[in-house]
Formats: C-alpha cells, sequence, structure tokens
C-alpha cells in the first residue's frame, strides 16, 4: 500500500475514535483541551492539514514516480566551445567529461622480487647487521668442509682466499658499483596492464608554422635588433646633444615609447586575425545565410524573388558623406572599396576612400582621406593594389595599397598638368600604352574626355573627344558663333572593341565615340529627356548597351538602331543600373525613393521580378548598386554613408534546367543566343516599317 493511502486511513481512524474520558477541561493558559486526571501527551492528537497541501485523486495516490539514477555528473558544464580548425569557426562540443576524480596520489612502491627491490634489501640487511651475521655463519660453515677434505700448511691463508671468493660471488654488484660508473637507467618498457606494441611508440613530428630557427639565427636577429636599436639612439643624440638631466630623462622617456609602437606594430597581423575571428563569431547566422540560405518560397511566387538582407557596412566618421562609387576588387573578390563625397553642391567638404571586406563587416581595412569629395573610382584589372580616383574639383589620384595607409595618393593631377575645371564623374583603367605606361580615362562635366598616362612618376594628359553640343549656337561678341559645350557625366568601354566606347550628358545624348577620332562622333542617340547617369555595355553581347537617368526611365539599347529596345518606367529618378555577371538577361537598378529592381529579360520582358525597399527612411537615397563577380550577392549604397548587402534569392539566378538524356549548354554564346532570341521579338517590327 502506498504511503499517502496509509496516511489517509490513519487520520480516519483517528477522528472516529473516542477519546477515554468524556469530561474535558479547558486549560487557561495556552487554551488546549486535556482530559481530567491525564497528560498532555497520553492524549490522542488530530492532524492539521496545511493550506498549501494538494487534493489529490485516489489514482494520482496510488501512482509510482519511479527516478533513475545516472552516472552523468550534473555539475559538469554543457556550454563548452572550442575553436575548430577544419570548419574556421567556434564549435560547442557534444563530448562532455563525466568523470570527477576525488583524491589522485603517485606512489613509489617496487615488487620485492624485482632486480631493485633486491638491492634495496641486500642494502638495508648490511645496514642492520643481519647480513653480516649469516655471511660469516655460510663462510665458517664452507671453510669447515673444505678443511676437512684437504689441509694445507696455510689455513690462514686458505680461509682468506676462500673469503674473497665469497664476497665476490655473494655482492658482485656492489663491487661493480664501486669500481664501474653507474650505467644510464634505461627506458622500461610499458606494464601487462597498459601493453602496447614497441614499434607503435614512435613520437608523433610536431606540426611546424614557418620557417624552423636555430638558436644561432634567433641570436643573431636578437643582435641585429640591438645594433638597430644602437645606431638610432646614437643619431637621435647628435642631432639634439642633451645637456641637462631633465633632458636626458625626456629622451629617455621617448626611446621607450618608440620602441613599444614598434612592439605594437608587430601585433598587428595577430590583431587582425583576431578581430576577424570574432566578427566571424558574432555575424555567425549572417554567414551561415550567406554561404547556404536559399529562400524556399520561391516555388510558389511564379517566378518572383526576393533580395535577403545580410551586413550593413558603416563607418562613424564617414556618416554625413554619401557613397559616390562602388567597385568590387577583381583579384579579391570579397574585398570592395567605397567612395564618400556629397551630390549637394552647395555642401561640399572632404571625401573618404574606404576599403571593406566580407570576412570584417564593422571596420574597414583601409582609409583614405581626401580634402575633395570623391565622385568615381576604379580598380586595376591586373594590378588589383592600383585604385584611380575622380575628385570634385576636377582632380584625378592614384592610390597604392602598398605603400602605408597614412600616405596620400602617390600620384595626382595639378592646374599645371591639365586637371578638369569641373566635377570628374566617371573614370575608367584601359590597357597600358606601347610603352607599357599606366593608363586610363576621364570625363567632367567641363566636356573633356582625356586620356592620363603615368610617364616617369608623372600624369601626362591628352585631350581625346571635347563635347559639343549640336544645334545650340550662341552670338558672342563682334558677331562670333560659339558651341555650347556638353557635360558629360558617364561613360564606358566596349568589352571586346578597344577603340569603342559610349558618354553620357546632361542633355540626355549618348555619344557612340572612338578613340582615333577626335573631332566627330560615330553615332549620337537621343535617349533621355535629361542627365544620363548611368551607360554600361553588356558583359556578353557586343551589341546591347544600357542606360538609366533622373527622367525615371532605363533602356535598353542595339548601337546599330538609334531607338530603344526596351523601355522601363520606374517612378523615380534612377540612380545607377548594373548588368549581372551570370546572365545576359538579368539587371539591376535603384532609384531615389530606396527601392531595388531586378529583370529578367528571359522570364518577363516588362515588368521586374523583385521590388523591394531597401532604405527604411524616405529621405535616404539610394545612389549606387554593382553585382559581385562569384557570390550571389550585391551591394546597395546610399546617401548617408552606409552600404548594405544583400543576396539574391533562387528565381534571380535562374539557370536552364536539365532536361532528360541532355546536358545544359553554358557560356557566353548560349547567353549571347538567349538575349538575341529575345531582341529579334523587337526588331522585327522596326524592319517591317522601314521595309515599307
Amino acid at each position: 500500500m502506498p504511503a499517502k493511502e496509509k496516511l489517509k486511513r490513519k487520520q480516519s481512524i483517528s477522528a472516529v475514535r473516542p477519546s477515554k474520558t468524556n469530561i474535558r477541561r479547558r486549560d487557561d493558559d495556552n487554551g488546549i483541551e486535556v482530559g481530567e486526571g491525564a497528560d498532555e501527551w497520553t492524549q490522542t492528537r488530530t492532524l492539521l492539514k496545511p493550506p498549501d497541501q494538494l487534493d489529490l485523486t485516489d489514482a494520482e495516490l496510488k501512482e509510482e514516480i519511479t527516478r533513475i539514477l545516472t552516472a552523468n555528473n550534473p555539475h559538469a558544464p554543457q556550454n563548452i566551445v572550442r575553436y575548430s580548425f577544419k570548419e574556421r569557426a567556434y564549435k560547442q562540443t557534444t563530448v562532455v567529461e563525466q568523470v570527477a576524480v576525488h583524491f589522485s596520489l603517485c606512489g613509489n612502491l617496487i615488487f620485492r622480487d624485482s632486480d631493485e627491490g633486491r638491492r634495496q634489501s641486500i642494502r638495508k640487511s648490511m645496514a642492520d647487521g643481519k647480513g653480516i651475521q649469516e655471511f660469516w655463519i655460510k663462510v665458517v660453515k664452507e671453510t669447515n668442509n673444505i678443511i676437512t677434505k684437504k689441509v694445507k700448511k696455510n689455513p690462514e691463508m686458505c680461509l682468506l682466499g676462500l673469503f674473497r671468493r665469497r664476497i665476490s660471488a655473494a655482492a658482485p654488484e656492489e663491487e661493480e658499483e664501486q669500481i664501474r660508473p653507474r650505467p644510464v637507467q634505461e627506458r622500461k618498457l610499458t606494464n601487462q596492464f597498459n601493453f602496447s606494441e614497441r614499434a607503435s611508440q614512435t613520437f608523433n613530428n610536431t606540426v611546424r608554422v614557418g620557417v624552423p630557427l636555430g638558436w644561432w639565427e634567433i641570436y643573431d636577429a636578437y643582435m641585429e635588433e640591438l645594433e638597430k636599436l644602437e645606431k638610432s639612439k646614437e643619431k637621435e643624440k647628435q642631432k639634439a646633444p642633451v645637456t641637462k638631466k631633465e633632458d636626458l630623462i625626456r629622451g629617455r622617456k621617448l626611446t621607450s615609447l618608440e620602441s613599444e609602437g614598434d612592439d605594437i606594430t608587430k601585433m598587428a597581423k595577430a590583431a587582425k586575425i583576431m578581430e576577424r575571428m570574432v566578427n566571424q563569431n558574432i555575424f555567425d547566422d549572417i554567414a551561415q545565410d550567406f554561404k547556404y540560405y536559399e529562400d524556399t518560397s520561391d516555388e510558389y511566387r511564379d517566378n518572383m524573388g526576393t533580395l535577403l538582407p545580410l551586413w550593413k557596412f558603416q563607418y562613424e566618421k564617414a556618416k554625413r558623406l554619401a557613397v559616390t562609387a562602388l567597385c568590387w576588387n577583381p583579384k579579391y573578390k570579397d574585398l570592395f572599396i567605397v567612395g564618400h563625397g556629397s551630390y549637394d553642391f552647395m555642401k561640399q567638404s572632404r571625401g573618404m576612400l574606404l576599403l571593406y571586406t566580407l570576412k570584417n563587416p564593422s571596420f574597414p581595412e583601409y582609409i583614405f582621406n581626401s580634402e575633395s569629395g570623391i565622385m568615381c573610382l576604379d580598380i586595376h584589372v591586373d594590378r588589383p593594389y592600383l585604385i584611380v580616383a575622380g575628385f570634385y574639383d576636377g582632380n584625378v589620384a592614384i592610390y597604392n595599397l602598398k605603400k602605408p595607409v597614412d600616405s596620400q595618393p602617390g600620384y595626382k593631377s595639378s592646374a599645371k598638368s591639365g586637371k578638369h575645371s569641373d566635377p570628374v564623374w566617371q573614370v575608367k583603367w584601359q590597357k597600358n600604352d606601347m610603352d607599357n605606361n599606366l593608363n586610363f580615362f576621364s570625363v567632367s562635366s567641363d566636356g573633356r574626355i582625356v586620356s592620363w598616362t603615368l610617364v616617369k612618376n608623372e600624369l601626362v594628359h591628352t585631350d581625346i573627344i571635347k563635347l559639343l553640343v549640336e544645334g545650340t549656337t550662341l552670338e558672342g561678341p563682334e558677331g562670333l558663333q560659339l558651341n555650347t559645350i556638353g557635360c558629360g557625366t558617364s561613360f564606358d568601354f566596349h568589352k571586346k572593341i578597344d577603340y569603342l566606347f559610349l558618354v553620357g550628358t546632361e542633355e540626355g545624348k549618348i555619344y557612340k565615340c572612338s578613340k582615333s577620332y577626335s573631332t566627330q562622333f560615330l553615332d549620337i542617340f537621343h535617349a533621355h529627356h535629361m542627365a544620363v547617369d548611368a551607360v554600361s555595355w553588356n558583359p556578353f553581347h557586343g551589341k546591347v548597351f544600357i542606360s538609366c537617368s533622373s527622367d525615371w526611365t532605363v533602356k535598353i539599347w542595339d548601337h546599330t538602331i538609334k531607338t530603344p529596345m526596351f523601355i522601363y518606367d520606374l517612378n523615380s529618378a534612377v540612380g545607377d543600373v548594373a548588368w549581372a555577371p551570370y546572365s545576359s538577361t538579368v539587371f539591376a537598378a535603384v532609384t531615389t525613393d530606396g527601392r531595388a529592381h531586378v529583370f529578367d529579360l528571359s522570364i518577363n520582358k516588362y515588368e521586374p521580378i523583385c521590388n523591394q525597399p531597401v532604405v527604411a527612411k524616405k529621405r535616404n537615397k539610394i545612389t549606387h548598386i554593382q553585382f559581385n563577380a562569384i557570390y550571389p550577392i550585391i551591394i546597395i549604397g546610399d546617401e548617408r554613408g552606409h552600404v548594405t548587402c544583400l543576396k539574391l534569392s533562387p528565381n534571380l539566378r535562374k539557370m536552364p534546367k536539365e532536361k532528360k538524356g541532355q546536358e545544359v549548354q553554358k557560356g557566353p554564346e548560349v547567353e549571347i543566343a538567349k538575349l538575341d532570341k529575345l531582341l529579334n521579338l523587337v526588331r522585327e517590327p522596326v524592319k517591317i516599317k522601314a521595309e515599307s
């Protein structure tokens, strides 16, 4: 019977049982009822029920609750984290040690039958004196036996010889210990309880990082450092001779601070690695989404896609500066550069050039400051450490990442070297000239398209084309006719034809130009009603280019036809447009109302397959967008200096599906054919009109 049921039964019996005496009296002191002639401890007592006691049913009272004891240690930590060199991240360990050691002692016991045990027993017996008596008794017995068998003339000498032989036979090891040096103790083999084969008892070579160094190499390096420090101290003493005690003390403080600074610089690389590891752990969930997450809801959206926000790159000192340029590094695919300036011409102050990496979204890798706002950037394809920048004051400059970050640009234009008189809106690296000198182009609002060549550490300029607006002439003094200068805003060079390039202007026109002709345009496109903000050739198809403008439109062109192939109205001024590197029919555009639009012409020729707000506040405007060459991500910059990284969902980067028994064809030829198929649908009515 359960214990609770027994207790309940006892309570019911005690309540029914009558008392021995019917006459009761009440104690005036404590108010407890006591029978006459009886003590308190002899009376039966009623059980009082606590107010918080549970009322259980019979089934609950009869229920048996079993508890199992396990060998797990309840105090063992369950959240141990260790660094995994394989996955390059901190991981929580599942194996937890459950053994708790309460006492541990290393003993020094030796078996009696072992060699060492025999030696110690002999030494102990010799020290006590018992061994000597036993020894002499044995000697006497042996001598008596020998004397009875063979008696010699000199029994003392016989006894002495026997004594010597006995000593040599009884304790040969002690004699060896006195004469010979002790041999080196051999390594003891493993015992029978922990047996392992000798062949497997080999030492594993330790993992070595870097070049193995000897003691003398370390010593030589240390001595070289001391010599350098001594030479630097001597030079300082020669430059400024110290006479007073206070000056001597100041000099010592300076040298100690300089030495500390050197040590801090040596720690820079280790500190950067630690910073990246900490950031990787902080943003681990975002990094996992960037690498592996795929939006499965795209299957139910009818070819519509989404943009997943990942990181937001920002720097405190660049908060009030707009993002004026974005560019991915062609070699290091996780590195991109950001140019900061201002599009408000009434509030021009300074500029910044920042380099970010996806491995450290919390702080830029490189920081360059400039007196004027940076308006455009470009990275050299073959030399990814060279960055060319265009400034609001009309200058152009080349930054070298191999030089110290605090330094100014390595090469910069000036008024003598032919700098622009208006802001530089775009710069592009070109192939080296015939003498293998670095070369790049720039376009500005002053109407000049300039070629810059780096010759003997100097920037030499050459005016390629000067933009003139046709049909607009002004009468100057004494009846002179003056042509109106066009203002260049953007340009792009053909991917295969070196001499061919396009130039967009503030008047809304797009000029097709050649490097060989400086006075004549190959063609003119009356593209937009307002300024052309961006123009770009298709990376796959050599005849197609795209343009966007502040008149709310994005247009796709064939440079052999003067009318656009496709026109898209996005209901707001378009800040930038970019082709996708993985498909000839995918492009993205950003508008000043804070939205990003992604199009895929092969899926929908009329509307975007993704229209998503990126910036929360309406006052903040999006300025630029860029696709990554390898990863399915884009970066978007805004007017508040923030750069947002977003991942494209599967519907935004659809590839042709595999058919049974057929392999999917890939490559530029397939992309060209895919875009040609779409353009032919638009070209046919144009051809019919021309024939009629």
